[in-house]
């Protein structure tokens, strides 16, 4: 054991979680103000319709994004698991593994996009007016999604083993190099939407070469080695088996921003789906924070399921729970009371954009006091490894609740329905949740922890 795993096993709860998730939280905030900072500059450099040429990209990059967290997320979770057994050599096979198939999935999911991007897009929901701005967006983005995979990959490696300040440090300086960037390709360099996907890849760049440096550093406990950069179908399946969960999220989330999409621009046109593309930026700022405590739950969780710990599993859970009920709440306070100052920070001032943005907020975000517990539990259950629960979860808010709320809203209140469809299925999915966390509970840790008092 290094010190790490000794904190991870033996610190006090609340000053560890702390100590992890607040490098998470600054981490998945930075991170989320990609989509921010992407959208202010290009609302104010290029029009209101670039925002909205920038919403209809949001598929593909869920895509994207859930085929790497199928890598990621399931190589960190069990990553922290292997580390809690006190089997480091099979964690550092799974981070080779890791590497292998980021390139493996990026490189096939780059070309194939790539070669039909018109038509992807003009089935996402483009218009002939938006499907310049989305294509020359995309266009940079795929040009470098191996660089992103990598970099966001090993980035939740480096925080699930042991080293949340250094992942925190590489999202920082992701972000700051694209904050300094964005501007002078939009503004000075007159790129356009382009530029601001240049910016992107640029930042991402160097936020790639900062992880793999850790990882090659021999004082790094969890590092590449010769032989962990051979495939092994063992491997390839656990990790898929964990990461299927946050996978499954993010395709239907994919699905679902086209649906939206549709919707958005036959109830409300094209300036819709660009008030969509704002709300959503401000919903992913507050459940990023959010799952900036789940991260610096899971290798907590992680480690001491793995190694009996459990009265100190749930510990962490209830207080994960307490921290996200918080934080969606005060995002809930903060879209109710100033939408207008939110929605004038992407646009020009009180234009058509504006008006819709602020009513979408005010009705969107009306449920975010119990999405957080929602995120906990699931997240929660994936640490553990019990990839079936979280993917019950994740389908129970997206697919049996979202997707019917969305015709059903769309077809009774037209666009106000389309608002209010996701804080009735947050409602839905918070009271199914707990039901499943307390049938869990009582028939399987309630022994767990009798057998180990015992």
């Amino acid at each position: 054991m290094n010190r790490n795993t000794e904190q991870l096993e033996h610190e006090h709860i609340g000053r560890l979680l702390w100590n992890y998730s607040l490098p998470a939280i600054i981490a998945s905030t930075a991170s989320s103000l990609y989509n921010i900072i992407d959208r202010v500059f290009i609302g104010h450099g290029v029009g209101p319709l670039a925002i909205s040429g920038l919403a209809l990209t949001m598929p593909i990059m869920n895509l994207a994004t859930a085929l790497g967290t199928l890598v990621g997320a399931g190589a960190s979770a069990t990553i922290s698991i292997r580390m809690g057994e006190q089997r480091r050599e099979e964690a550092v096979r799974i981070l080779g593994n890791a590497l292998i198939l980021n390139l493996i999935i990026s490189v096939l999911f780059s070309v194939f996009s790539l070669v039909f991007l018109d038509e992807i897009l003009l089935l996402f929901g483009a218009s002939e007016r938006t499907l310049p701005y989305a294509r020359d967006f995309m266009r940079v983005i795929l040009a470098g999604n191996v660089v992103t995979h990598i970099f966001f990959g090993l980035n939740s490696i480096m925080r699930a083993s042991g080293y949340p300040v250094k992942a925190m440090v590489s999202i920082l300086l992701t972000v700051t190099v694209n904050v300094i960037l964005a501007p002078i390709f939009i503004f000075s360099l007159r790129l356009g939407i382009s530029g601001a996907a240049m910016a992107t890849v640029i930042s991402q760049t160097v936020g790639m070469i900062w992880v793999v440096a850790h990882f090659c550093n021999r004082k790094s406990f969890i590092r590449f080695e010769k032989r962990c950069f051979k495939l092994n179908g063992k491997i390839i399946s656990d990790t898929f088996a964990v990461g299927l969960a946050p996978f499954i999220v993010h395709v239907f989330a994919c699905l679902i921003a086209v649906i939206v999409n549709w919707l958005l621009k036959y109830h409300g046109g094209d300036l819709a789906v660009g008030a969509f593309s704002i709300v959503n930026s401000v919903a992913a700022l507050v459940i990023m924070i959010i799952f900036g405590f789940t991260q610096g739950m899971q290798p907590i969780v992680g480690y001491n399921y793995g190694a009996g710990q459990y009265l100190r599993v749930r510990q962490t859970l209830r207080l994960t729970v307490a921290c996200g009920t918080v934080v969606g709440t005060l995002g809930c306070l903060a879209s109710l009371l100033f939408p207008e100052a939110i929605a004038n920070a992407f646009t020009n001032g009180a234009d058509e954009l504006t008006q819709l943005t602020v009513g979408g907020l005010r009705i969107f975000m009306l449920a975010y006091p119990v999405v957080g517990f929602q995120i906990v539990v699931s997240q929660y259950f994936q640490a553990m490894g019990k990839a079936r629960l979280a993917i019950l979860l994740s389908l129970t808010r997206q697919v049996f609740c979202l997707i019917p709320m969305l015709f059903l809203g769309a077809y009774l209140f037209q666009l106000p329905g389309i608002w209010a469809a996701e804080p009735v299925a947050d409602f839905m999915a918070a009271i199914i949740t707990a039901f499943v966390l307390y049938r869990f509970n009582k028939k399987h840790f309630s022994s767990l922890i009798k057998n180990v008092n015992e």
